[in-house]
């Protein structure tokens, strides 16, 4: 069989634990038997960014930028417990977050549909999309511990020297005060992200704040979406018969638990970061969640919603059998390869894409699945699998579909 032949690679970062486990396994059964894989290849596993001093996360993101295109396994975002366990030089930062600074990107975050995984909110007959604004907020906030009476101001100097202050609160006792920001810059890079990927996907973009409690910050965020959306896409958006609206955060969590699904929410870092995951979670599980950073440049970076699956790893190294699912780490690989098959006008290798992704979902739909997905599916008498098994169905199913 003629392998399918790529033209510009994509950028391959390479992750941690079982998900590295997972992302070898994807290669050798489902991609490299098919297709003349071309990648630029970075390894950021913990170790590997620890020996570099995270200079290869920097340098796979400015690759990303020279290539277009970006396929990306989960990563471990180290804590205590983890300098201690890989010996780190230093608690080095979230890839992804490093990722996302350089990119200017947007995270889009969609559930995988699969018949016999029923969304818990009866009405939801097709995916959420929530687009998560990756920058500032809370994620670069300052904060202080009070220790008793005082005043807290806020207090901002200009490069010129002129002051300005708003008093924040007189203090009778301890407290805590947090400081957080946005630039115009960032904000408006969401904005234009947001509006192209809706007219990208055909779907009506809702974006959402609570502008009328902060009527300056949240405010900011809603201004700048309107004045961009109304010179720059108004008209686009009519054409393709989608909508853009604004409302209240609260509003939307209301109107979100009586829609059909079908579109995309625009949130703040904080609120993208937790309504990710509960629409994930409410759609069956995180593990069939996608997840793809887009730039305003147009600049793809693609990946798991979930983590590392530390848990499974640990099982495995010890020899034990696992069941871990692979499904949002398969269409990580099948939305790069079909978005540089678009880029590039390679029409096999977007058919390729998208009948293995055809084969995953049929696979679960034949019973055949991992313990996750078995525990909550509406299907009868289905056979629950191990990691590797559940990819070599997928390669059966794949083969039988193109007999």
């Amino acid at each position: 069989m003629t392998k399918i032949q790529m033209v510009t690679p994509l950028v391959e970062m390479d992750g941690d634990e079982m998900t590295r486990i997972l992302w070898k396994m994807i290669k050798e059964e489902l991609l490299l038997p098919y297709i003349d894989l071309k990648t630029e290849y970075y390894d950021l596993g913990l170790e590997h960014r620890n020996e570099t001093d995270d200079q290869v996360t920097i340098d796979s993101a400015e690759a990303t930028k020279k290539y277009g295109v970006a396929v990306k396994c989960a990563t471990i975002t180290p804590n205590a417990a983890r300098m201690t366990e890989y010996h780190l030089k230093e608690m080095w930062k979230s890839p992804n977050g490093t990722i996302r600074a350089i990119l200017d990107g947007t995270v889009f975050r969609t559930p995988i549909i699969v018949k016999g995984i029923e969304p818990c909110v009866k009405n939801w007959e097709k995916p959420i999309t929530l687009a998560r604004h990756a920058y500032g907020d809370v994620y670069k906030n300052a904060e202080i511990k009070i220790p008793g009476a005082g005043t807290a101001e806020l207090v901002f100097t200009a490069e010129d020297g002129t002051v300005t202050k708003e008093l924040i609160h007189t203090f009778k006792g301890a407290g805590i005060l947090q400081g957080i920001h946005n630039t115009n810059a960032s904000i408006s890079s969401f904005a234009h992200a947001c509006f192209q990927y809706a007219l990208d996907t055909k779907q009506d973009l809702w974006f959402a704040t609570k502008d009328t409690i902060s009527k300056k910050y949240d405010h900011t965020f809603k201004d700048i979406f309107q004045e961009i959306y109304d010179a720059e896409y108004a008209k686009q958006f009519a054409t393709e018969g989608i909508e853009y609206f604004y409302t209240l955060i609260d509003d939307a969590v209301a109107r979100v638990m009586k829609a059909k699904g079908g579109f995309i929410w625009a949130c703040k870092n904080y609120d993208g970061d937790v309504m990710s995951d509960m629409v994930s979670s409410a759609f069956g599980s995180l593990a069939m969640m996608t997840s793809v950073l887009v730039s305003p440049s147009g600049v793809y970076e693609y990946e798991a919603a979930h983590g590392t699956v530390q848990r499974h790893y640990y099982k495995h190294l010890q020899g034990e059998e696992t069941s871990t699912n692979s499904v949002a780490t398969i269409f990580a690989w099948t939305g790069a390869l079909k978005k540089r098959g678009e880029l590039d006008k390679i029409e096999e290798l977007v058919t390729f894409a998208e009948k293995l992704e055809q084969a995953t979902l049929k696979t679960i739909e034949s019973g055949k699945m991992t313990k996750d997905l078995a525990l909550i599916t509406s299907l009868k008498d289905v056979t629950v699998l191990n990691s590797e098994d559940f990819i070599k169905a997928i390669r059966a199913t794949y083969e039988d579909m193109n007999v």
